[in-house]
Order: C-alpha cells, then structure tokens, then sequence
C-alpha cells in the first residue's frame, strides 16, 4: 500500500470514545434507546483493515425530528415563550455564560474533531479558539446594534421606538469541513436575537458537538436548542415540510438547499441564508511576484486539503509567465508532509467524506484523457482515504474540472493571453463567491477590479480566498450564497425590525413615560442598554 507508513502506529495516540447514547430535547438531556451509527476516523492504523472507531451518535427518525421541532416550537409559542420575550440583556448574559463554559472544552472538542475529520489539530484548535472568540464578537455587536437601534425617533409628529425583534424557529445545518465554527456561525445569533433553534448535526464531524450538549441543558431555558442527528434525507424532509420551520441557516451544496428550499409548503415565508457552491480563481498576472503568489495559492488551495467553500479551486496563468510558475508550483506542493492529522507540519491529511477520493480519480482522468498532464510527483495517487495533491495543466473548458468544485487536493492550472478570457469564464460560471489578482500593476488590477465586483463579493489582492476576519461581509452571487455571514450581518438576519409608534400627543406621552417608568415591556424600556 503506497501510503502505509503514513497511518498511524496503534498505541501511538488514544483515539476519543465519544458515547453519544444521549441527546437534547426541550431542555432534557435524554437517554437514546434506538439504533445507533458508528463513527469512524478516515484513519487507519499501521495494517488495519478498518478505520478507527471512534464512538457512536443516536440514529433519528422522523418522530425524533418532529419531537425535535415541535419543543422548539413551543419555545418560540407564537412569540410568547420565555426565550424570545426576555430582554436582550438577559440573553446575551445567558449566552456569555455558556462561551466561558465552552472555552473550557476547547482542547476535548478540538482532538475530537482531529480524529472525526482529519483537519490537522492545530487547526482543529484553531477551529474552537475561533469559535468561542466568535461567540464573544457577536455578544460585544450585539450590544452595539441594541445601542444603535434601539431608539425613539420622531418624525411628522410621529414617535416611534424601533427595535430589532425574533423572527421564529431556525433550523441550523453546518457542513462537515467546518463542522463546528460555521454551525455556530448561524446558532449563536439566532440565539441571541431570540430565537428557538434546531440544530441538524452533520453527518462528519458530529461527535465533536456532543460535549456542548449538557451546556446548551444549563444554560438554556426548555427548547430553546434542540439537537437532532441522523441522515439528513430522513431527518430533514419531515421537519421543512411541517412549515414550522421560519428561517433555513444552511451550509452546504446549491442542489440541497433548493431540496430544502422547495420541500417548504410556504416558500415565500421561509427566510434563507445559504453558505453554497463555490470555485474561486487565482489570476496570476505577469507582472506578479511569483514567490507570493506560489504562497499563497499553494495555501490557497491544499489548506484542509482544500475542502473549503473559500478554498481556490482553478488558478489562471498568463501564458508568459506560465513555465515559471508552474516549476516553483509543483516544487512547493512536493514539499508538502503528507501524514495524520497530529503529525507535525502535517499539510495533506486523509479525507473525510467516503466517496470522495473515487470522485477526484475521475475529475482526473476525465482531464487527462483530454490533454492535461500531472505535473507533480505522486499526482493522481490514491490509497484508501490519502488522496496525494495533484497539479494538472493545462485545463481547458472542456474538462469537467474546469467547471466543478472538486472540494479536494486537484489544482487544475489554465493559461490565459488576454483578460477578455477572464471576463468571459466569470460570465460562464453559475459560481460567484470570491477570486484573487495576483499582480503589482495598478491599472491591470482597476480593470479587473471593476469588472469582478459586479460578478464576486470579494476579491483578494495579492492573498488567497477567505472568509475572516468575521467582522467582514462572507457572502456570494449565483449559486455561491444567499444572504450575508458577518457578525453584524448575522444579527439584523436572524431579527426583524419592529417598532411601537404614536402620535406625539401629551396622552400618548404620558402612556409611553408611564410604561418606561415601571419596565413593564421589554419592548418599551431603555434600562438595559449597554
């Protein structure tokens, strides 16, 4: 086996034995007495027939997602429940209490997450450290849109007071490359604007949740965090077709988000927003420095193995340059440690997702059988779930890679002349996430500056694809996104804007002064602005 030496040795590192026998409904940590599904590591060990097992998670049906639904539905109760008629104060006090309770849990949710995904631990650790300092943002912003918008304004002798209220029942699905930092990216400011959530697990990388259960139990009143597991297909359907479901937080592919989309009896009622598709573009100039570019393509592209929505998955040449590149390119990519995910400066770690390295081979022999050629040393090697980084040139639109986001260590390189080709592959993409120019020219990086922003939502200078820092806009065009994913951005989307208005009449102020003075609405009160 090619990649034998690359597993670890049993008895070199303890694999986590997460016992996910139970989960959490309307506020009960209860016992789960069914079917359950085994959770393997994409790991082997040295002359191992199996992957590692690495504890199991309750396999829901359809009355487990409805019991689901239906606690959380109580919880938002119309917007009467205890949840969404706290003060914003209260929530967010609720909210800060389980970050520092999560912070403590950082290391024990990061080796789990190592093991369930293969992400390179230090980066799984990362993972959490940016969660929980995300979780922390978002309590500091939130404070500052209370501050900002919670005002009296008057106008044509109108005083009204404006506030941002919940919107309902969220249902919450993160992708298994992110499997923690982006579901919370959705869970926690739909939480702290009000509203009750489900939260639909994914397939890869579940166990890493389970030690936030009980925190979500103490922290949480009744319903407020509902956690359902299972596949999604048996899970989902019921839950979106009850029409309970008020806003769709998805991460994942176009196709499956209109599934969920259409499977809604209300559509038009049904508030999305969607972390899809992408296939971002690396545009070498030829006056670029090609040290940096070759950087941070390199990053760019093979980070996580490049299973990243942000990730760059075509890079684009000018031919001039395009011999130069390509040689320190692959130089840089054979230099890459290819290992388990504790291995030190580990770069390239086994894959996740089952079908996915068959998947690649055949991106490459479709690619191949089409005139591109593997540039790099073991290009194109498999061996159960390693899958080596491979470099392909040149790709042309005839090959299905040139159009399809691989989600996996293929770098497919095309040659350029003229910038009109650019243009032309932005138009043709149903993809509109990000790009990078990498070039110094001023006036080349204007003219694809002004014609990219009308067809990306970022574009990087001189740097690879990403989505921080979280304070900035993450979104897309196309099939690439649906909404915005900032901290303050998330805020206003989980939250609808509501307001209490009146005539400026010395009754109606009177009313008004009454109701400040004993704080008998939430609504109307000022006292617990920040």
């Amino acid at each position: 086996m090619q990649f034998e030496s690359l597993f670890p040795k049993e008895g070199q590192r303890k694999p986590p034995m997460v016992k996910g026998d139970h989960y959490l409904i309307n506020g009960e940590m209860r016992e789960w007495k069914g079917e359950f599904v085994d959770v393997r590591s994409p790991l082997y060990f040295q002359g191992g027939k199996e992957q590692i097992l690495l504890g199991s998670y309750p396999k829901h049906t359809e009355k487990e997602s409805i019991e689901a639904l239906e606690s959380a539905s109580k919880a938002w109760n119309s917007g009467r429940g205890e949840w969404p008629l706290a003060n914003p104060k209260t929530r967010i006090q609720k909210v800060e209490e389980f970050a520092k309770l999560l912070n403590s849990k950082v290391d024990q949710i990061a080796e789990i997450l190592a093991w369930e995904i293969c992400k390179p631990f230090p980066d799984a650790k990362k993972e959490i450290e940016r969660t929980v300092k995300y979780i922390f943002d978002t309590i500091k912003a939130a404070k500052d849109l209370e501050n900002r918008e919670s005002t009296f304004q008057f106008d044509e002798g109108v005083v009204a007071q404006i506030r941002r209220a919940p919107y309902g029942v969220v249902i919450c699905i993160g992708p298994f490359n992110y499997p923690f930092n982006e579901t919370y990216t959705t869970l926690i400011p739909a939480l702290i604007m009000g509203n009750s959530v489900l939260l639909k697990l994914p397939r890869n990388g579940v166990l890493c949740h389970f030690p936030a259960f009980e925190l979500f139990a103490k922290c949480f009143p009744p319903g407020v965090i509902n956690i359902v597991c299972g596949r999604g297909r048996e899970t989902l359907p019921p839950i979106m077709a009850s029409g309970k479901i008020d806003i769709l937080a998805f991460i994942g592919t176009s196709k499956a988000a209109s599934i969920l989309q259409k499977s809604h009896p209300n559509p038009h009622r049904l508030r999305a927003v969607l972390g899809l598709d992408a296939k971002n573009p690396a545009i070498v100039l030829p006056d670029a420095d090609l040290d940096v570019a070759v950087t941070e393509i390199l990053s760019g592209s093979l980070s996580f193995n490049g299973q990243r929505c942000t990730a760059l998955k075509i890079v684009f040449v000018h031919e001039s340059i395009t011999q130069k590149f390509n040689d320190k390119f692959v130089a840089a990519v054979e230099a890459l440690k290819m290992g388990s995910p504790f291995d030190s400066d580990v770069k390239i770690t086994p894959l996740a997702e089952e079908d996915k390295p068959k998947y690649l081979k055949e991106l490459t022999a479709d690619a191949t059988s089409k005139g591109a050629k593997i540039l790099n040393k073991n290009g194109g090697v498999q061996d159960r779930t390693f899958v080596a980084p491979t470099v392909l040139f040149p790709v042309n639109n005839s090959m299905r890679i040139f159009h399809e986001e691989q989600f996996g260590p293929i770098v497919p390189i095309a040659t350029f002349k003229d910038s009109s080709e650019i243009f032309d592959y932005f138009a043709s993409s149903k993809y509109g996430q990000q790009a990078s120019i990498f070039s110094n020219d001023s006036n080349e990086i204007s003219k694809l500056v002004d014609v990219l922003a009308n067809q990306v939502s970022r574009i990087n200078l001189n740097s690879q694809c990403q989505r921080g820092p979280d304070s900035f806009p993450f979104c897309g065009r196309k099939d690439s996104s649906f909404g915005t994913l900032s901290i303050t951005d998330a805020l206003r989307t989980f939250s609808i804007r509501a307001l209490v208005a009146s005539k400026e009449t010395s009754n109606n102020k009177a009313i008004i002064a009454k109701i400040l003075q004993s704080q008998s609405s939430n609504f109307l009160r000022m006292d617990y602005l920040f």
